[in-house]
């Protein structure tokens, strides 16, 4: 049997070893070092350089592609177009396109007061017409109408004037027209924006003339009818098939469309080369076209045409009749010009109930197209 003393020497030494074990068999999580797994990469190693370009390049690349597609192609597309028409606004002149558009036809104007040639460009110069042969303040349409017209008008001339010197006047002879100067002086602080709406006209039929048959048409124009225009034959000598009389009885509602002259009879005989009779008004016999004007004029068995007594006594126009008061002859005339083609006034009015300027030159001149200087004038825009 062991001592007491023994015995709890022995159990300290066994509980001792129990201790030491217990401390020996905990993890040592500080000093343990774990390899990761092999598809597991730090982000500074150049594995992960690799992949991050990797991933951003695809990236790039659509934001190239998309700034592409909504910017530069667009712009690319845009700027051809622009690179010839850098001006925007129209210039202080006649210029209404620039120098490398220009209209290649020139014409040559017989300045009548200054007795000098004006050379102009063709489109120039139909901006110089309207201006000076319909009143700005008509309807846009109505502007447009008569560019064409005047346009047409023009191109017939050149294609047929035998004068060296000009190609065409400027008065009623042939077509009033104003250069930029005179225009100036004529609308004032107006003359901006009046000479931008005269372009606009002018620019949107640009190179249109009227054609019958594939030809260019005499275009006559005037400024009132008396409720109908007139056929070519009854005022001229020549008879043309789209210078027919049509019905323009918007005319009738002009408050200018009658007009009085009086003259005495010494200015009458003298103006008519006659002698008259002191009770000549009771004379008198009047023939009329079937629009109305006087085709055939006998007063005291002196007979004239309409157009005579128009021309020689400077009427508004043929439509009139004559009353004598004592030793005075009051002629009074309904409409204003020779009335034949198109009517101005007529044409506003078209404007003014919503037609276009083809439904208006269609309707003054019957069996015409609207053609362009490349189809129906090819010698005029070669030369």
């Amino acid at each position: 049997m062991k001592s007491p003393k023994k015995n709890a020497h022995i159990q300290k030494l066994l509980k001792k070893k129990t201790q030491l074990k217990s401390v020996s068999s905990k993890p040592k999580f500080k000093t343990m070092k774990r390899k990761p797994p092999p598809f597991i990469k730090r982000k500074g190693s150049a594995y992960f350089q690799h992949h991050q370009l990797s991933y951003r390049l695809p990236l790039i690349l659509l934001v190239a592609s998309l700034f592409i597609l909504i910017i530069a192609i667009p712009s690319l597309i845009v700027l051809p177009q622009n690179k010839n028409n850098e001006a925007t606004e129209p210039a202080d002149d006649f210029t209404i396109m620039n120098e490398q558009q220009q209209e290649a036809i020139s014409v040559a104007v017989m300045r009548t007061k200054a007795d000098v040639v004006e050379d102009v460009s063709l489109e120039n110069y139909i901006v110089g017409v309207v201006a000076a042969e319909m009143p700005v303040t008509f309807e846009m349409e109505a502007l447009k109408a008569q560019a064409i017209a005047a346009r047409t008008y023009t191109v017939n001339h050149l294609l047929t004037n035998d004068e060296d010197s000009y190609d065409i006047t400027d008065t009623v002879q042939d077509q009033v027209y104003k250069n930029n100067d005179e225009l100036k002086q004529l609308w004032g602080s107006a003359y901006e924006d009046n000479i931008k709406k005269i372009k606009a006209a002018v620019e949107s039929t640009r190179g249109e003339i009227l054609t019958y048959e594939d030809a260019p048409i005499m275009p006559a124009y005037f400024s009132m009818s008396n409720g109908y225009t007139e056929n070519s034959e009854d005022y001229w000598e020549k008879e043309l098939p789209y210078l027919r009389s049509v019905p323009s009885p918007w005319d009738l509602e002009n408050p200018k469309l009658v007009n009085q002259e009086t003259f005495t009879k010494a200015e009458l005989e003298e103006r008519l080369g006659i002698t008259l009779s002191s009770d000549a008004a009771d004379h008198i016999t009047i023939a009329r076209s079937d629009s109305g004007r006087v085709s055939q004029f006998t007063m005291d068995e002196n007979t004239f045409t309409g157009r005579e007594i128009r021309d020689k006594l400077e009427l508004r126009s043929t439509d009139f009749s004559v009353k004598q008061a004592n030793d005075h002859y009051i002629f009074t005339t309904k409409g204003n010009g020779h009335g034949i083609g198109m009517s101005q006034y007529g044409a506003d009015s078209m404007a003014k109930e919503g037609k276009n300027y083809e439904d208006i030159v269609k309707h003054y001149y019957q069996g015409i197209d609207i053609s362009t200087l490349d189809e129906a004038a090819p010698t005029l825009v070669s030369k």
